[in-house]
């Protein structure tokens, strides 16, 4: 079984609509109720900036300090995490508009990135505003899928990010008919090292949920999603990466009277789609009802939690917003037994307490209202 990761400790500062906020944690799941407004999900995404990235909003950091706040927002944790026990603190200090960059130190030391985070654990989150991504642009699966490799990539953003910055060079260029041969070729040969990188991250990533699920023999109430990459390279990442870089070249170079005019890049890792299906009744997700597509996602993020906890020795820390509204008492108390049995922490919100009553003494209640959070685990 896993190694437990956990948080004792979390202060917020100046976090969203909390002016102060301290939860002593006893290592257990953290259950968060309140009316809708509250500041549940607040909670959640201050847990997220204990990974490397934008937090499970995705937010730019200026919007994330709370109004009226003379400063930026901090967040402390104390964790229990892959390296033992240490303290995280993150946040951001007064800045010039857009500037503004989150700071990062571990034990009091100051990080070279945020990616550092990923040596200490790992955060996985399931919110509301992902139960469209089925049916929802290409880009929000994409995105989903780049945070599940990055969970167990690290340097799978920095790629991202790497190539995104050359791609947006390469249409510069060429949307000002700058057609220079070598400065473009140089371009194109970093953008294809890059882009062959990230589609064969995301398809071993895909590969390795596949054998999770061929060889759990695991019966559960949430069906099993079939995945699948389109839009790149499609059936060609079997070859060497030396011949597909070649090959992803060579379009690029064929390709740029196409992209100038139609001031994009047409090919590449940026154009794949994740598809999935719903095997049991062998449909396309996208197709299945809202309750289905609902569960589908829940399985999808189970089944990576218990890869990620294969993976690394250690269970990842769970952010489970509104997670049981939609289920009935039957699947709730089923999701609740899963989670558990991953071995490790989650963090649960609702507006009832109720609908939490299966998790009963291996939780920990909070009760939060507008700014506030008060342990209600006696309650």
């Amino acid at each position: 079984m896993a190694q437990k990761t956990s948080l004792s400790r979390l202060k917020l500062t100046d976090f969203r609509n909390y002016a102060e906020a301290a939860l002593a944690l006893d290592g257990q799941h953290v259950v968060l109720t309140g009316e809708n407004g509250a500041g549940k999900t607040n909670l959640l995404e201050a847990v997220s900036f204990l990974s490397p990235g934008r937090g499970l909003r995705r937010a730019v950091l200026t919007d994330v300090t709370r109004v009226g706040a003379a400063g930026g927002f901090s967040i402390f944790a104390d964790v229990d995490g892959m390296e033992g026990e240490v303290s995280i603190g993150t946040g951001t200090e007064p800045g010039d508009g857009e500037n503004v960059t989150r700071k990062l130190r571990i034990n009091g030391t100051t990080a070279k990135s945020t990616e550092e985070l990923s040596d200490h654990l790992s955060v996985l989150w399931l919110t509301p505003a992902m139960d469209g991504l089925f049916t929802g642009p290409s880009s929000d699966r994409r995105r989903f899928l780049d945070r599940l490799v990055l969970s167990l990539d690290p340097a799978h953003g920095r790629r991202a990010s790497d190539f995104e910055r050359a791609m947006r060079s390469r249409n510069k260029l060429l949307s000002d008919g700058r057609f220079d041969p070598a400065w473009l070729t140089a371009i194109e040969a970093q953008m294809a090292g890059l882009g062959i990188a990230m589609a064969a991250a995301r398809q071993e990533m895909l590969g390795l949920l596949r054998t999770l699920s061929a060889g759990s023999g695991e019966t559960t109430p949430f069906p099993t999603p079939v995945l699948a990459l389109q839009g790149f390279m499609d059936g060609l990442m079997d070859r060497p990466a030396a011949d597909l870089e070649e090959d992803y070249l060579e379009m690029l170079r064929n390709g740029r009277n196409r992209d100038a005019a139609a001031g994009r890049t047409l090919d590449g890792p940026h154009r794949s789609d994740l598809l999935v299906r719903h095997r049991e009744k062998n449909m396309e997700a996208a197709r299945c009802s809202t309750g289905e597509q609902k569960a589908l996602l829940i399985g999808l993020v189970l089944a990576h939690a218990r890869l990620t906890a294969d993976m690394t020795g250690y269970a990842p820390i769970l952010l489970l917003d509104e997670i049981a509204a939609h289920l009935d008492e039957g699947r709730r108390a089923a999701l609740f037994d899963l989670v558990h049995g991953l071995g490790g922490q989650s963090f649960m919100t609702g507006t009832d307490r109720g609908m939490f009553s299966a998790l009963a003494d291996r939780a920990q209640f909070f009760t939060v209202a507008h700014g506030s959070v008060e342990d209600g685990t006696g309650g």
